[in-house]
């Protein structure tokens, strides 16, 4: 497995090592055009989790793919990658998109601003995959914006879990604001387009940087 950093990880436990997990201020991530109102919390667990389906996933509403996850951080973080596990049959998202420190998003938003990077997803049914970011540009990160806006091919977008490494500094954040989004957006109101390890085998994909 190809690491973020020097160390072998037959040695160390680099998910729990890096993992953001803990660091994600999780009663309020919220998701836009989720079809189950509070599924996108159920997206965030523990690595060894990341196949459990039990406990509920995030899926878009039907007919329409595109979904946009909001998830803020307890404490300012540095976020070296982001892992995606998607559904079978088409409704994997095929493509993802990251905003930093943009709160209130809307999908509007998402398809005129310009992202801080994005990139060409596969379907990781088993996830085993992990998009780098430009690491020097997610620094200081008080909130993450991911927008899926495209998937394989199915009538929905499915997500049973979303992972991201880095580290957390020592500024503390106290998260007050509620972000309201719509539940069940109006499709006229938007253009569609929002973010491991241990023994098993872990691809690094190169990120594709939007200029």
């Amino acid at each position: 497995m190809a690491c973020l950093h020097d160390h072998s990880c037959e040695d160390h436990n680099c998910a729990a090592d890096w993992s953001l997990f803990n660091h994600i201020d999780v009663p309020k991530v919220v998701a836009l055009n989720e079809s189950v109102a509070g599924s996108a919390k159920s997206v965030f667990k523990p690595w060894e989790q990341r196949l459990d389906t039990s406990g509920g996933f995030l899926e878009s509403n039907e007919g329409d793919p595109e979904l946009l996850v909001f998830i803020p951080f307890t404490s300012d973080v540095k976020v070296k990658s982001i892992s995606v596990v998607g559904g079978p049959d088409g409704t994997s998202p095929s493509r993802m998109r990251a905003f930093i420190n943009r709160e209130g998003i809307d999908f509007s938003d998402a398809q005129n601003m310009q992202p801080v990077q994005e990139w060409e997803l596969a379907e990781n049914l088993r996830g085993v995959l992990e998009y780098q970011t430009r690491y020097s540009r997610f620094q200081g990160v008080a909130n993450l914006t991911l927008h899926f806006p495209d998937n394989f091919g199915g009538d929905t977008t499915k997500i049973y879990y979303i992972g991201l490494r880095g580290e957390a500094t020592q500024n503390k954040r106290d998260v007050a604001a509620t972000i309201v989004y719509e539940i069940m957006p109006n499709p006229s109101d938007h253009n569609y387009i929002i973010t491991l390890v241990s023994s098993t085998l872990f691809v690094l994909l190169s990120p594709k940087l939007v200029i």
